[in-house]
C-alpha cells in the first residue's frame, strides 16, 4: 500500500477462512475448525500439523481492520498536506506488517487443514482483488492525460505503465536525487510494487519450509529473514541511497517478514501454551505504550525528503516500526477484549479498514493532483477525502465485491 494491503480473499481458505487483503484483511479468532481436506485427517488434522492455533482461524480481526483505516488515513493527510503529519508515511510501515501478518496466518490455516497451500488459487485471488481496481484508476488517469490539458497529467503515461505492472518502486528505488515525472503522477503505488514482489518469493519459500522442516525450524528461518534486510541497509547506507533503501523490495522485506514472524509463532502454540499465554498478557500490557511511540514517530518524524535521510531510521528505524506495529496486532488478536481493541472495533473503522482501505489508497493521490489542478487549493484535504471516500465507495460495490463474489477456479494440484 498500501497498502494495502492492503489484497486476496483466500478461496480455498475462504471456505473456512476467508482471506481477502484489500490491504489485507483479518481475522476473527476461535471459530470453529473446518473440515479437513487431507486424506489423513486425524485428532484436529494432528494438532494443525505442528500449527495448532492456526485451525482456530475463522474471519477476520475487527480491530486489526479498525488499525488498517488509522493507517490510510495517515498517509492521505501526509500527501496532502504533510505539514500536519510529518511522519504520515508511518502508516505504509504499518500496512505492511498487517499484510504480513494476515496473509501469513492465512497460508497456515490452509496448510494446518490440507497439507499444502494452492499456490494458483492464492495468485488468482490476489490478482483478482487487487489488479482490476488499480487499473481502473490507470483507464482514468490514462484518459485525463489524453483529453485535457492538465498539469499534473502532463506526461503521464510512464507512471501509469509502470503502475500497471508494479514497478514503480524498482525506478524510484534507482533515482538518487528527486524523484522524476516517470513516476510522479501514481507514485504512490511504489508500495504495491513491494508488497506483490515480496509474495512472489514469501509464499513458495514459506511452503517450502513446512514441508521441509519442523515449527521451530520456521519460525527460526523466519526470524533470521527478518534480521537480513537490517543488515542489508546497513550497509547499502549512505545519504545519495535513501530513495533505494526506501523503496527496495529487499530493503523493506523485514517489514512484512515481522508480520509473518507474528503469525507463525501464534499460530504454532496451543490456546494453554504457557507462551501463548504470556504473549497474550505482555501484548496487552505493551500495545497502548507502542501505539503512543508510532503516535509520536507520525507527529514529530519526517520520513522523506533530504532532511529525514537520516542512518538511525533509515537502517533500524524500519525495524523498530514493524516491531512496534506487531505488537499492536499481538494486542488486537490475542485480547479482543480490551480497550484498544474496542476502539478499534467500532462499526464505521471497521467497515472502512474492511472494504475501503484499499480503494482510498488508491484513489486519493490522483485525485489530489486532479482537484489540485483545477483550482481547489483552499479546502484540498476535505475535499479529496470525500472525493476519493466516493471513488473508493463506488469501486467497492460495482467492481472489487462482484469480482471478489465470483466463483474461483479450483486450486491447481501442488
Amino acid at each position: 500500500m498500501d497498502s494495502a494491503d492492503s489484497s486476496p480473499a483466500t478461496h480455498s481458505a475462504r471456505d473456512a477462512v476467508g482471506l481477502a487483503e484489500r490491504a489485507p484483511p483479518d481475522v476473527v479468532r476461535h471459530a470453529p475448525p473446518g473440515p479437513a481436506s487431507a486424506p489423513e485427517a486425524g485428532p484436529a488434522v494432528r494438532a494443525g500439523r505442528g500449527f495448532p492455533s492456526a485451525l482456530r482461524i475463522g474471519g477476520r480481526v475487527q480491530g486489526i481492520d479498525g488499525l488498517r483505516t488509522l493507517a490510510v488515513g495517515l498517509v492521505m493527510v501526509y500527501h496532502l498536506k504533510p505539514g500536519l503529519l510529518p511522519g504520515g508515511a508511518l502508516g505504509v510501515d504499518v500496512f505492511f506488517t498487517i499484510s504480513g501478518f494476515v496473509i501469513t496466518r492465512l497460508l497456515l490455516a490452509e496448510f494446518a487443514r490440507t497439507g499444502d497451500i494452492a499456490m494458483r488459487a492464492f495468485y488468482w485471488r490476489r490478482w483478482l482483488r487487487l489488479v482490476p481496481a488499480l487499473l481502473t484508476v490507470c483507464v482514468l488517469c490514462a484518459v485525463l492525460a489524453f483529453a485535457t490539458p492538465l498539469p499534473g497529467f502532463d506526461g503521464a503515461w510512464p507512471s501509469i505503465t509502470l503502475t500497471a505492472v508494479f514497478l514503480v518502486n524498482i525506478v524510484r528505488a534507482a533515482q538518487p536525487g528527486l524523484y522524476s515525472s516517470d513516476t510522479a503522477l501514481l507514485g504512490h503505488t511504489w508500495s504495491l510494487g513491494v508488497e506483490e514482489q515480496f509474495y512472489l518469493l514469501w509464499p513458495p519459500l514459506l511452503l517450502l519450509l513446512l514441508r521441509r522442516v519442523g515449527r521451530r525450524a520456521v519460525v527460526l528461518c523466519t526470524a533470521v529473514l527478518c534480521v537480513l534486510p537490517v543488515l542489508w541497509r546497513y550497509e547499502l547506507w549512505s545519504p545519495t541511497s535513501a530513495h533505494r533503501i526506501y523503496n527496495g523490495t529487499d530493503t523493506r522485506a523485514d517489514q512484512l517478514l515481522i508480520g509473518a514472524l507474528l503469525a507463525v509463532v501464534v499460530a504454532g502454540l496451543h490456546a494453554q501454551d504457557s507462551r501463548l499465554i504470556a504473549l497474550r498478557l505482555w501484548s496487552g500490557r505493551l500495545a497502548w505504550p507502542a501505539l503512543a511511540l508510532l503516535a509520536v514517530i507520525v507527529w514529530q518524524v519526517p520520513m522523506t525528503g533530504a532532511s529525514a535521510w537520516t542512518k538511525p531510521w533509515y537502517t533500524i528505524g524500519f525495524l523498530v516500526s514493524a516491531l512496534l506495529s506487531a505488537t499492536v496486532l499481538a494486542a488486537l488478536d490475542l485480547q479482543p477484549g480490551t480497550w484498544l481493541s474496542r476502539a478499534l472495533s467500532l462499526a464505521p473503522l471497521v467497515w472502512i479498514g474492511r472494504n475501503l482501505s484499499y480503494g482510498l489508497y488508491l484513489w486519493h493521490y490522483p485525485l489530489g493532483r486532479l482537484l489540485s489542478d483545477i483550482g481547489v487549493d483552499n479546502g484540498l484535504l476535505p475535499a479529496t477525502v470525500a472525493a476519493s471516500f466516493a471513488a473508493a465507495t463506488a469501486s467497492h460495490y460495482l467492481l472489487e465485491k462482484p469480482l471478489t463474489r465470483r466463483r474461483r477456479p479450483h486450486p491447481a494440484a501442488t
